[in-house]
């Protein structure tokens, strides 16, 4: 497995800033050549260190305005097989294994109420699911990881140790 090297921890924030950015800019942002740059992109794509390249798109303007966060209990022996099957749901943008009263948590996006209702209820519905409780968020503060900003804060950390 490759160990990201500085160049890369650069390279991987000027792309979480914007994906689309060509080689030649990258370069040019780092005083480095574009094919040293292709070099360590090809093996951060190969380590799947970067998993794929995509949009930040805001749901709201598109009508799911609706974000729901669900905990589960499953019953044993059926958690990764109910989390990897309703992981298929296209209303489900975030499916986690959680210590504490509940098994897993769902991050989940509506247009509507009822769209939500009858998720739940099919939800509940299935053979192994043994309760559901759901939170719908109010106010969205924060919803993406700022690349740069972990990255500095891990190295302040590491120096102050």
């Amino acid at each position: 497995m490759k160990k990201a090297e500085e160049l890369d921890l650069e390279i991987l924030g000027i792309l979480n800033e914007d994906s689309r950015l060509k080689l030649r800019p990258i370069a040019d942002r780092l005083n480095k050549s574009p094919t040293t740059i292709n070099k360590h992109i090809n093996e951060l794509e190969e380590a799947k260190i970067i998993k794929n390249y995509s949009l930040n798109i805001d749901y709201e303007k598109l009508g799911f305005d609706i974000i729901a966060l669900i905990e589960l209990t499953i019953s044993k022996g059926k958690m990764i097989e109910i989390e990897r099957g309703i992981s298929q749901d296209p209303h489900i943008f975030g499916v986690y294994d959680i210590t504490g009263e509940y098994d897993a948590v769902l991050l989940t996006r509506f247009k509507s109420r009822k769209d939500l209702n009858t998720f739940v209820k099919n939800l509940n519905s299935l053979e192994y699911i043994v309760k559901t409780n759901t939170h719908l968020v109010l106010n969205v503060i924060k919803e993406r990881t700022d690349f740069n900003q972990l990255i500095q804060s891990e190295e302040l950390l590491s120096e102050q140790k």
